[in-house]
């Protein structure tokens, strides 16, 4: 199976084609956008949430510490801390695309 990535880069010259922008001036843009993200998840509250309509959620939540958790490898008990974990739910024309069979 192929995969292709995209980087952040790929995301600015799409953003500059679709806008008539300079490449420049969109890799300006989608840096200063992933920073606001990544400062809005990061943020010192328990719970955050980041809702795009009509592309999903980005949420940031809490997991409970779980004390006898087990090394698959070594089969030894260990002690996983309470943490946070980052979760993205696709909106609705996402899901949509996602649930057609593949071809």
């Amino acid at each position: 199976m192929k995969v292709r990535t995209f980087t952040k880069k790929d995301v600015a010259v799409e953003i500059a084609d679709r806008l008539e922008a300079t490449l420049v001036d969109s890799l300006t843009f989608t840096d200063e956008l992933f920073v606001v993200f990544r400062d809005m998840l990061t943020d010192d509250y328990e719970k955050v949430r980041i809702e795009i309509r009509n592309f999903g959620v980005f949420e940031i939540k809490p997991t409970k510490a779980k004390p006898k958790a087990r090394n698959p490898q070594t089969n030894q008990e260990i002690f996983v801390p309470a943490h946070k974990k980052t979760h993205f739910k696709p909106g609705k024309i996402l899901r949509q695309y996602l649930k057609q069979p593949l071809k």
